[in-house]
């Protein structure tokens, strides 16, 4: 059984010119110890899908429809209190701009002991011990337990930020843009610290970013969201050789390849979609190169075009072998 299983989940944001998909329709389950990679542009629905699956949800959110079962447990129908027992122990999240996530009037040491005392019977000075050996652990000295959250760097933030993440050992891990505002040093080092981690508590991850070389470096497995949706799912090997989507295609073209000639990069033309009013049809339709009036008329299903590779495209098996050409 899957440590995560997410199906057929919908969530929507109410507000005065409607209903807002931001995320529409999910499936995908996460396995024990495997890393599965979200991305897609700014506005796809990546976050959304984070904060419904730990249910920290605005007031005008709705989840729809769908289950969210971590390790048997649905999500949807547990209660707050449930919740509560649920977050930190069973999943954990590292924020998206997580370097201000930390409250500014708490010394580092407290905030993450504090995660600890809320879910387990220890004495105040067990917890403050466990926090300096969770800095210990991410890189920063012990001593640095008594700093606030000013006298920090960016990446000794985020390496605070994994350790309040790691503070009750969950199964399950989330990290929302994980090296966001890093330095390209400071990133591989988050990145290799991620990795760490994950080996040596056998960790699941779900890494959400935008960037494409950062799930090639940690990902088992990638989805690709586009419109709250799933445009394309398969093993980070299948993706990144053989990508099936048009939307996929884009964002794989608009990074350089150290080892092939230069040439110029492409990239994804026009916007993302107003999700409170989706365009018929398929929602990448106005974007697309390859795009018919049957994409405009008829939306694609996610369907398995090849053991474990999927994407919701009417074209997606001429696109990549190159039986059809660009109409635009």
């Amino acid at each position: 059984m899957p440590l995560l299983e997410v199906s057929d989940l919908r969530m929507y944001y109410v507000t005065k010119a409607g209903y807002v998909k931001a995320v529409d329709g999910l499936s995908f389950s996460v396995e024990k110890e495997r890393t599965v990679g979200i991305a897609g542009e700014s506005g796809s629905g990546k976050t959304s899908v984070a904060t419904t699956i730990l249910k920290l949800l605005p007031s005008n959110a709705r989840i729809i429809s769908g289950s969210v079962k971590l390790q048997g447990k649905d999500l949807v129908t547990a209660s707050e209190e449930e919740m509560r027992e649920i977050r930190w122990k069973q999943v954990s999240m590292v924020p998206q701009a997580s370097m201000n996530a930390l409250n500014p009037v708490f010394r580092v040491g407290d905030q993450i002991a504090e995660a600890i005392l809320a879910h387990e019977n220890v004495s105040q000075a067990e917890a403050y011990q466990r926090a300096e050996d969770l800095l210990e652990m991410v890189g920063i000295h012990a001593d640095r337990a008594k700093s606030y959250p000013h006298e920090f760097s960016g990446g000794m933030k985020q390496r605070a930020a994994i350790a309040m993440a790691l503070a009750l050992r969950p199964p399950l891990i989330i990290a929302d843009e994980p090296t966001t505002a890093l330095d390209v040093i400071v990133q591989a080092e988050i990145l290799e610290l991620l990795e760490d981690v994950k080996k040596k508590f056998s960790t699941s991850l779900i890494l959400i970013t935008h960037d494409l070389s950062i799930i090639s470096e940690l990902a088992d497995e990638v989805i690709i969201m586009y419109a709250g949706e799933i445009v394309e799912k398969a093993d980070v090997y299948s993706l990144y050789k053989t990508p099936m989507h048009p939307y996929t295609q884009g964002l794989l073209g608009a990074f350089p390849d150290i080892r092939a000639p230069r040439r110029r990069l492409a990239s994804v033309p026009g916007s993302p979609p107003d999700l409170s009013s989706l365009p018929p049809g398929c929602s990448f339709n106005p974007r697309c190169p390859y795009a018919t009036d049957k994409c405009r008329t008829e939306e694609p299903k996610l369907r398995e075009v090849s053991p474990g590779h999927w994407v919701a495209c009417h074209y997606a098996e001429e696109i990549a072998e190159g039986r059809v050409k660009p109409n635009r």
